[in-house]
């Protein structure tokens, strides 16, 4: 019985696997497709199913100061800290940018990646910013006393708390 029961089953492969010998005018092209290689840095994570920068900032507008979403977005880098890269700014491309920060200072981003692109992955939220440190920013990023002595107001600024991010290989 078992014989069979095998003989059978190796049978329905075979039909099934079975070649058409039909010929048909379709024409192949090739598609090249170009791997990206990442850096990674904190929490491992993945490139799949990041939003960009634009629908990013939809979600930003949308929002207010309390509110947060998790996420994962892919964007532009515009600053980063150059005291040690512990923050950077990534631009939402509507004018706007991002404030990021990585949980617990858990790890720090090289300085020089102004212009490269990011995968973040993390909370979104909306805060207000005091003075105090908005002036920091500005120490951190490089800006004169002069222009460090204008930031008078708090200010309502977009956030994310990044557990990882992935770093485009240039």
């Amino acid at each position: 019985m078992k014989k069979i029961l095998l003989t059978v089953m190796l049978l329905s492969v075979f039909v099934a696997c079975k070649k058409e010998g039909k010929t048909t005018d379709t024409e192949v092209t090739e598609v090249q497709t170009e791997e990206v290689n990442y850096m990674s840095f904190g929490e491992e994570i993945i490139a799949d199913d990041a939003v960009s920068a634009v629908s990013m900032a939809e979600h930003y507008k949308a929002m207010h100061v309390g509110d947060s979403i998790h996420s994962k977005m892919i964007a532009k880098v515009d600053e980063v800290c150059q005291a040690k890269g512990c923050w950077m700014k990534l631009n939402l491309e509507n004018g706007e940018q991002v404030m990021v920060k990585f949980k617990d200072y858990g790890f720090f981003m090289p300085k020089n990646i102004a212009g490269q692109e990011v995968i973040v992955n993390g909370k979104a939220y909306v805060n207000e910013v005091s003075v105090e440190e908005l002036r920091h920013y500005a120490e951190d990023a490089g800006k004169s006393a002069e222009e460090i002595a204008l930031i008078t107001m708090p200010k309502k600024t977009y956030s994310f708390e990044a557990d990882g991010v992935l770093l485009v290989e240039e």
